[in-house]
């Protein structure tokens, strides 16, 4: 089959969108979409051909770190330690934001960089996937009091139900730090805003032969690309384009994904973040020993349902990858805070690992929330978010978090190992 794309318009180029405008866009944007909701058929979504895809293991990664150097030219962000009470060791980490014990709110600029992938003769355009993106729950803001839907332990489609009570009109990111840290309610002033993005000219990567393939495990052609070449063409993007290291950079592909190889018997790769040297953009040096920057990044696709088997990854489609990402990113912006190794039943795939990304335990497992207006083939019409481990999971301590939880999902996350620390490997 070919591939099916039906995106929306080429974005606007460079233009910062402003906070009541986006508002206002992304809400004729929604109610253009709820108009028609009622002739919508999602029946697709459920059908036997919904559910072809591959079931090949799948992950994250990231691009490269940077440590949190004493510089003001980066994101905003805050230094913590915990000392964990399995092996007494004090571990210090920087996350994204104000000091939650502050109680303070940060805003944080974004800059969404599409990527239009050519390879092997077809066209994956990055850029078709922004208006989705823009009206997704990572921008715009949503009630968490229950979802619709959760994973089941298998990776499918399962029962929702009550999830984050007092998390109302906020955004993702904005929702799971507040989980985290229980700064939840109408009188908390904890927050983690993401900004209207600016969105950039498209870039374009050209894969040459050897170093990228085509897959249609069913009816959805995907691009997948090496990832150690795919990486240095991301982190090429950060000299050439001359970002500010304040904001968070995302490059956002469509329908990309990335395999050591390209090698599909060694899993995919699906997102990645990272940190690095920022073009000096202003006053300090961008080398040396000065207030040099530092930019930190987020890789995701677009996820086309239809590719994947929905028994074993329903949630990984349309911004499930994005979401991973910029959560991960908020809590470990610099790809360099480490924890005492841990290892996860749900996402074996990541070995004993000693790195604290929120989103690589909990892999596969999420929730969905909002009205996706993009109407794809296999689509039920919601947005797919990926759940996180919390802080306290990683450093095996008290929960200090909303209703004591170890992930967003609390007691909707169908795994008894997240309901506990984790365990040690």
């Amino acid at each position: 089959m070919g591939r099916l794309s039906g995106r929306g318009s080429t974005p606007s180029s460079r233009v910062r969108v402003s906070v009541s405008a986006l508002g206002a866009a992304v809400a004729a944007f929604l109610v253009a979409s709820v108009g028609v909701a009622a002739d919508e058929d999602y029946s697709a979504a459920d059908s036997a051909a919904a559910d072809p895809g591959i079931d090949f293991q799948t992950s994250t990664t990231t691009f490269g770190g940077a440590a949190g150097l004493d510089t003001s030219r980066t994101v905003q962000h805050w230094s913590g330690a915990t000392t964990n009470p399995v092996d007494g060791v004090t571990y210090r980490y920087n996350i994204v934001g104000a000091d939650p014990s502050t109680g303070g709110s940060a805003l944080i600029g974004v800059d969404i960089i599409p990527v239009n992938v050519n390879v092997a003769g077809a066209s994956f355009n990055g850029g078709n996937a922004v208006n989705a993106v823009l009206a997704s729950p990572l921008f715009h803001a949503n009630s968490y009091a229950s979802t619709p839907s959760a994973s089941t332990a298998m990776g499918g489609k399962g029962a929702g139900g009550a999830l984050s009570s007092g998390n109302d009109g906020v955004q993702l990111l904005d929702a799971t730090m507040r989980s985290e840290f229980d700064k939840v309610g109408p009188d908390a002033t904890y927050h983690v805003l993401l900004d209207s993005p600016v969105v950039y000219d498209p870039v374009t990567i050209n894969v040459p032969d050897g170093m990228g393939i085509l897959m249609t495990p069913g009816f959805i052609t995907y691009a997948n690309i090496d990832s150690h070449w795919f990486s240095t063409r991301i982190q090429n993007q950060l000299g050439r384009l001359h970002l500010d290291p304040s904001r968070l950079a995302i490059f956002l592909t469509d329908d990309v994904i990335v395999s050591d190889g390209p090698n599909p018997a060694g899993g995919f790769v699906l997102g990645a973040h990272g940190a690095g040297p920022a073009t000096s953009t202003s006053d300090g040096s961008a080398h040396g020993n000065g207030n040099q920057p530092v930019q930190t990044f987020v890789w995701g696709s677009w996820l086309t349902p239809g590719f994947f088997r929905k028994a074993t990854n329903f949630m990984v489609q349309d911004v499930y990858a994005l979401s991973h990402e910029v959560v991960e990113w908020a809590n470990n912006p610099f790809a360099d805070n480490s924890v005492l190794p841990w290892q996860s039943v749900a996402a074996p795939q990541y070995g004993c690992s000693d790195e604290l990304e929120t989103g690589d335990p909990v892999f596969r497992l999420g929730f969905t929330l909002g009205h996706n207006p993009l109407h794809e083939r296999f689509s039920d019409g919601t947005y797919h978010l990926s759940d996180a481990a919390l802080l306290p999971w990683f450093m095996r301590s008290a929960p200090a978090t909303q209703d004591g939880r170890f992930t967003f999902l609390g007691n909707l996350n169908p795994d008894a190992s997240f309901h506990q620390p984790a365990p040690t490997c």
